[in-house]
C-alpha cells in the first residue's frame, strides 16, 4: 500500500490524495485543505453558491477552519463559528457537544464559545466541514446549533467519504470511498 493515492475528479479538478491506513482493516483516501490555499479557494468557491441562504458558517477545528473562512468570505459574512475540540480558558461560559468520528479513536468534545453561541442564535446555519464519513462530528456541530438556538439550513462538505454518499441531507462536491 506504500505511496498508493485515490485519482477524483473535484468538479473539474483531477486532485491525488495519499491512501492512508486508520486500522488493520480500514484505509482512507486522505484529504487534507492545510496548506493549500489553492484547493482551499476552489473548493470554497464551488461550495459556497450551494450555502445560499445562510447567515453564518460553523465549523469545527481544525480541518474544516480555512474552508470555512473562505465560504464565509463568498458569502458576504463578516464572522463565522468554529467549535474547539480542547476547551480553552475563554470557553467557561459556552455550549458542549460529545462526537465520535472516524478518524479519532475516542469520543471528543467539541466546544462553542458564548461569543460564536450568540452567532447562531436565531440565525439560519450552514455547516461545513473537509469531508463527511460516519456522520460523527456532524452531529456534534448539529448539537451546537441545536443548543445555541440556530435553524439549521444546509450541511455540506467538500467530499463524502463511504456510505456518507448516500445520504440525503448532506451537499457534497464529491465521494471518496473507505477502503480494505
Amino acid at each position: 500500500m506504500k505511496n498508493q493515492t485515490y485519482s477524483i475528479n473535484l468538479c473539474g479538478k483531477t486532485v491525488e490524495l495519499p491512501v492512508i491506513r486508520i486500522a488493520d482493516t480500514v484505509s482512507i483516501c486522505f484529504f487534507n485543505l492545510h496548506g493549500n490555499a489553492t484547493l482551499t479557494e476552489y473548493c470554497a468557491e464551488k461550495l459556497a453558491p450551494l450555502l445560499q441562504g445562510a447567515e453564518v458558517i460553523l465549523t469545527a477545528e481544525s480541518k474544516g477552519l480555512q474552508l470555512a473562512h473562505c465560504i464565509a468570505r463568498n458569502l458576504g459574512h463578516t464572522h463565522y463559528a468554529v467549535a474547539r475540540k480542547s476547551k480553552k480558558l475563554y470557553l467557561q461560559d459556552g455550549i458542549q457537544a460529545q462526537v465520535q468520528s472516524i478518524t479519532t479513536k475516542e469520543v471528543q468534545t467539541l466546544y462553542l464559545s458564548a461569543h460564536d453561541a450568540a452567532l447562531l442564535k436565531g440565525k439560519k446555519v450552514a455547516i461545513v466541514d473537509d469531508v463527511i464519513s460516519t456522520g460523527g462530528s456532524l452531529k456534534g456541530l448539529e448539537d451546537l446549533v441545536t443548543l445555541a438556538n440556530g435553524q439549521l439550513i444546509h450541511k455540506a462538505a467538500v467530499l463524502a467519504e463511504g456510505d456518507a454518499k448516500n445520504r440525503q441531507d448532506i451537499t457534497f462536491l464529491a465521494t471518496i470511498p473507505i477502503l480494505p
